[in-house]
């Protein structure tokens, strides 16, 4: 039987109430340290460098940009809470319960945001891949503007409802001072599941696959025509290719996403409470590695984003003009 002194309590001062921290390496502790630190850093910094360079240069607002901007936005946010997962790597909570359910809450919220953000840039390329014509028509700045604040503002009210149990009952599932638990029941998780992983997920991939349908057949009639295109046809065959290009990240990242994401909600929906502690250090940093990801594949894949990031770099961008600067 263990004794007092062969165990590590969160609150020493509190033996009867204090969570017990769970058993860790000194390599495991260090490694988790470097994994979480370095997501941080990359999510908050990439996706600040997207947030500036799309904000600043009125070139790129363009509705696909706007698009990227409000996953950079949420992805920055999701990089700042890792923050406070690295205050959990030894598996014991010192904020005390009204933060966790708040890091909790905003935690859904912010991820629930990402995941609209990506169902929605997958529309874009959808309807560039599949409608190019009317693309302009449908697919405006003012349209756009307002998906990206229906997407915010229908994960705010969702993620409400489903955690108003921790509002009402906060520290209810809480079992000893130390720990991190979202109280929840079998139904709420299964509607969080299919509204905000399934439903999405599957929306993605079904507009991939007809993006990729499209994609591979226009690739095959632009072989088949190489030989007869004119210099004006060249052009056109330039810009689907451009396209093409787009619809290949978007495959990438789709994969990327799926990879990171689905370990979480497995983990979540296999145990009856969401439980936020030590042991699954390993699912948070695979949700949170998407938001540094996520800049890496849609927005540094662009010319235009490095022409940006020197003009950063280089402080050009303090200059009263430089937001008419020529990018494309």
């Amino acid at each position: 039987m263990e004794t007092l002194e062969e165990v590590e309590l969160c609150f020493p001062q509190l033996l009867n109430t204090s969570c017990k921290k769970p058993k860790r390496s000194h390599f495991e502790v260090i490694m988790s340290y470097i994994i979480l630190s370095s997501i941080t850093v990359l999510s908050t910094t990439l996706n600040l460098l997207v947030i500036v360079t799309i904000s600043h240069f009125k070139q790129l607002h363009t509705p696909t940009n706007l698009l990227l901007l409000s996953l950079a936005v949420s992805d920055f946010f999701v990089g700042l809470l890792v923050f406070f997962q690295i205050m959990f790597i030894d598996g014991c909570w010192y904020l005390g319960d009204p933060m966790c359910i708040v890091y909790l809450c905003l935690g859904c919220f912010i991820t629930a945001s990402s995941v609209g953000n990506m169902v929605l840039i997958c529309a874009d390329r959808y309807v560039a891949i599949c409608d190019p014509l009317h693309y302009s028509t449908k697919v405006t700045q003012k349209r756009v503007k307002v998906c990206v604040s229906l997407c915010w503002i229908g994960s705010v009210i969702f993620q409400s409802l489903v955690l108003k149990n921790n509002f009402e009952n906060t520290g209810s599932a809480i079992s000893c001072t130390g720990e991190c638990v979202a109280p929840g029941n079998y139904i709420t998780q299964l509607a969080d599941l299919f509204l905000s992983f399934i439903g999405p997920v599957t929306v993605i991939i079904v507009l991939y696959m007809r993006v990729f349908v499209v994609a591979v057949s226009q690739a095959r009639a632009m072989r088949s025509h190489i030989v007869a295109v004119t210099l004006q046809g060249s052009v056109k065959v330039n810009v689907k290719k451009s396209e093409i290009k787009a619809a290949r990240t978007l495959g990438v990242v789709v994969v990327v996403f799926l990879m990171c994401v689905c370990p979480y909600y497995i983990v979540v929906f296999t145990t009856r409470d969401a439980l936020l502690d030590g042991s699954s250090t390993f699912m948070i940093c695979m949700l949170y590695l998407s938001a540094s990801i996520n800049p890496l594949m849609y927005v540094f894949v662009y010319p235009w984003f490095r022409k940006c990031l020197k003009l950063i770099v280089t402080l050009e961008i303090l200059r009263p003009d430089s937001c008419e600067a020529n990018i494309l």
